[in-house]
């Protein structure tokens, strides 16, 4: 009865025609924004007259005079990659020195002491390349003016300047000549103030009536139903949560990030952030095509990035509500759940940690660690893919715009003609500069992962000691199943003492449950040919009447 209890598997729960209604919903939305968004960006980018131009030319004006430069001044693309690190190396001092005194600085109803050097460079350094890779806890590290001032400002000039070196790349294809591929001081002001801004302001009065904290006061103190005292963090959480997914920044107001439900309420919340993410990343396909005047380029592009996604999205999907195959054998059914919001499911978790790691976003509403196998294999390729299928705002689309050159180039070669793609002739300076660029990725990947293996504080930081420990534990817990199911425990093996005699298992007695029949019948079968020799009648008569073991002789 033992036995057929642990082999029953419960109902597993499907994939869900409500989870891809909902995927294809999502997909709709971001489809349908391409388009009008590229327009807009594409006479933004071009200084032509928008809808917001009354307002901001004045300020943008001005901005220029300030920095010194002028609207239609073009750079050489040396000027311009260096403007572009002088500003972000500037931009790392001033995160790192806010980090370090945010004890003094105003803004700190919670008191939140100096962040220490090495987690504030860290920090500086993430946020800055656009990275946002977190190793604090955002309410219990970061005072107020810190996540404003320093991050939060941060969140815009870093996407900002992904799109700016998307637009480079983009008028070095559509130009004639490149020697000049505009102004970073430019681009950078007109992405920040004409496309980041404005639509985060609306997101974040949509996430304002959503439920999203934005405020400035202290943290609230709340009695539980036990009379314990509990502290709940609020701060401009909407603010910053509207420009950390449109930025594809990822850094979190919250430790928990898009699963605290302060930052994500409700199914509408995550909806809007799911499209956030993609929504600049696939108009920039429209803009190339665009301004290359040729908009079935900039559509392939994203039918390419469509096509990966869809793909790993299915997969995702359905390794998650396919769920446990270990749990299945202890008779416990359903799909995947660990790590995952009950208020979001397994559809909206497997679409949310697809689009994610896709678009090179850090936020995540379920823990990546505890998906299946293969569930957490597809975010794991979309990372080492240099999360190209949309990417992040600007990087995703400079970065697929790599691999076409690779691709237009070996084309060429197969079919014996001179390379070439949108009339520019791709030869062996072009190559091996684009893959100078592909190999970056896996080469820093595969360096520091190798020297933070042998570094000692690095060992020390992980949770666990490695597999062995994962394996031993899974191989526990399936030896002392739940519900009954144990399966009976292994006992030691029975040692023959001086001048006494066992006799081996008759081939009739049952064997143990942890054994195999095939096993032990096949043993038998080795023992009893050494003894009685290849003929059959030995062995069938040593298979009615077993041999008895001498003294001390080995099993």
């Amino acid at each position: 009865m033992r036995d057929l209890r642990c082999s029953r598997v419960l109902k597993v729960y499907p994939m869900t025609l409500n989870g891809w209604l909902q995927i294809l919903l999502y997909c709709g939305i971001v489809l349908v924004l391409v388009k009008p968004l590229g327009g807009y960006m594409t006479r933004v980018f071009n200084g032509e007259r928008t809808l917001l131009s009354p307002v901001l030319v004045p300020i943008e004006r001005g901005l220029y005079r300030i920095a010194g430069t002028r609207e239609g001044e073009e750079q050489h693309w040396t000027s311009y990659a260096f403007a572009m690190l002088m500003f972000n190396l500037l931009g790392v001092i001033v995160l790192y020195a806010l980090q370090r005194l945010q004890a003094g600085l105003p803004y700190n109803p919670a008191g939140m002491a100096a962040v220490p050097p090495e987690l504030s460079f860290n920090t500086a350094v993430s946020f800055v390349s656009n990275t946002n890779w977190q190793n604090y806890g955002g309410e219990s590290t970061m005072s107020y003016l810190t996540q404003m001032a320093g991050f939060t400002v941060q969140n815009f000039v870093s996407a900002a300047t992904g799109i700016a070196i998307a637009l480079a790349f983009i008028r070095a294809f559509s130009r004639a000549s490149g020697k000049a591929i505009g102004n970073f001081w430019v681009d950078m002001t007109r992405a920040t103030f004409y496309v980041l801004l404005p639509i985060c302001i609306v997101l974040t009065l949509v996430y304002v009536y959503l439920g999203v904290p934005q405020t400035l006061g202290p943290y609230v103190n709340a009695t539980t139903l036990e009379g314990a005292q509990q502290t709940i963090a609020v701060g401009p959480v909407a603010s910053q949560l509207a420009i950390k997914m449109l930025g594809t920044n990822g850094g979190g107001f919250f430790n928990a990030n898009s699963a605290h439900p302060f930052e994500n309420p409700d199914a509408i919340s995550n909806l809007i952030q799911m499209v956030s993410i993609f929504a600049i990343g696939a108009a920039l396909t429209n803009v190339f095509g665009r301004m290359v005047g040729n908009q079935r380029q900039g559509w392939a592009i994203l039918a390419t990035m469509g096509v990966l996604f869809v793909a790993g999205v299915i997969v995702t999907y359905w390794a998650e509500a396919a769920g446990n195959p270990l749990m299945h054998a202890f008779g416990l059914g359903g799909g995947n759940m660990e790590g995952k919001e009950v208020r979001f499911g397994i559809a909206l978790s497997s679409l949310f940690a697809v689009i994610t790691t896709a678009a090179s976003c850090g936020a995540v509403n379920a823990m990546h660690g505890s998906f299946t196998a293969l569930g957490g294999l597809i975010p794991l390729i979309n990372m080492q893919l240099g999360e190209v299928i949309v990417g992040g705002v600007g990087a995703g689309f400079y970065g697929i715009l790599l691999f076409i050159i690779v691709a237009v180039f070996v084309a060429g070669l197969m079919v014996g003609r001179t390379p070439e793609y949108l009339g520019k002739k791709i030869e062996a300076k072009e190559m091996k500069m684009a893959v100078l660029a592909i190999l970056c990725l896996p080469l820093a990947m595969l360096v520091f992962t190798a020297i933070a293996s042998v570094l000692p504080s690095a060992v020390a930081s992980v949770g666990t000691s490695g597999p062995s420990r994962r394996m031993r534990s899974c191989r526990s817990s399936i030896s002392t199943g739940p519900m009954g199911c144990s399966a009976p425990p292994i006992p030691p093996p029975k040692r023959s003492m001086p001048g006494s005699a066992r006799t081996r298992p008759s081939r009739r007695q049952k064997p143990p449950q942890w054994r195999s029949r095939s096993t032990i019948s096949s043993r038998y079968r080795t023992r009893v040919t050494r003894s009685t020799g290849p003929s059959s009648s030995g062995i069938a008569a040593a298979r009615r009447q077993p041999r008895a073991a001498s003294a001390g002789s080995p099993p």
